[in-house]
């Protein structure tokens, strides 16, 4: 087994636990960048390790009661269709099929993460707009069709790029329910990204675009991870961990769009 993909899980997995952002603003470029694993490869294998690792926080918040249920079903009612089509129509259409479409994976990964870090170093700023701007302002029919649209959305973006579940999601909920708790928005995000993850990954794994044993080696190391970056969260500085994160993550997006 190559130690480096274990401890790269285990380092993606703790700054997971230690600021809550998903894995695939990490894991995914990780992979591109510094391993040299297809683009496609990177994502199908990224999307299955999401779905697993999310699955136990789903499991947390569950248990908690900090999950709101119908958010998350209205979110997977748009972003399940959306991810099977999008795999679909590239794998059928894209030149080379999902092989074919390095160039648009590539895109998308960085645009992707660019918003992403808008999100992660603005979501306190977002969360307070959104609560004092639109509190009241959408009716109950409209919220729900906006949240179907935010997750196909979610789903075309998710399923090419494996970025976007996790803070574009939460930044999404922060404007359609300004008055739900940080916490249950966060629980419905994660609940939400673990079955498309899994039906985005799956797609992948159809087409040929998931590696077992990169898998395997990634989870050995990011379980514990985890663990550890959740238990010494409380003691870095959120004021801090934010701005270098997404700094790295603007870095990292713009090399991936320009290549």
């Amino acid at each position: 087994m190559d130690f480096a993909y274990p401890l790269t899980g285990f380092a993606v997995g703790a700054i997971v636990g230690l600021t809550g952002v998903g894995g695939g603003s990490l894991m995914t470029p990780l992979l591109v960048l510094l391993f040299g694993i297809h683009p496609s490869v990177a994502v199908g294998t990224d999307l299955l390790y999401a779905s697993i690792t999310k699955a136990g926080g789903t499991l947390v918040h569950g248990i908690k009661g900090t999950v709101d249920w119908q958010v998350t079903k209205r979110l997977a009612t748009g972003s399940l269709p959306a991810a099977a089509l999008t795999l679909f129509l590239v794998g059928r259409f894209a030149p080379g099929g999902i092989d074919g479409a390095t160039g648009l994976i590539k895109v998308a990964l960085g645009v992707a993460l660019v918003l992403t870090a808008i999100a992660v170093i603005f979501r306190k700023k977002i969360q307070a707009y959104a609560a004092a701007r639109f509190a009241g302002a959408l009716s109950p029919t409209r919220t729900a069709r906006l949240t179907v649209l935010t997750g196909a959305v979610l789903g075309v973006l998710v399923s090419i790029s494996s970025v976007g579940a996790g803070a574009l999601g939460v930044t999404a909920l922060f404007f359609l329910y300004p008055t739900m708790p940080v916490l249950r928005i966060v629980g419905s995000d994660i609940a939400h990204a673990v079955p498309l993850t899994l039906v985005a990954g799956v797609g992948h794994w159809m087409l040929g675009s998931v590696d077992w044993f990169l898998l395997g080696s990634l989870l050995i190391g990011s379980l514990p991870g985890i663990w550890v970056g959740s238990h010494i969260s409380t003691r870095v500085p959120d004021r801090v961990l934010r701005p270098i994160l997404a700094t790295m993550l603007v870095l990292v997006g713009a090399k991936l769009i320009s290549q």
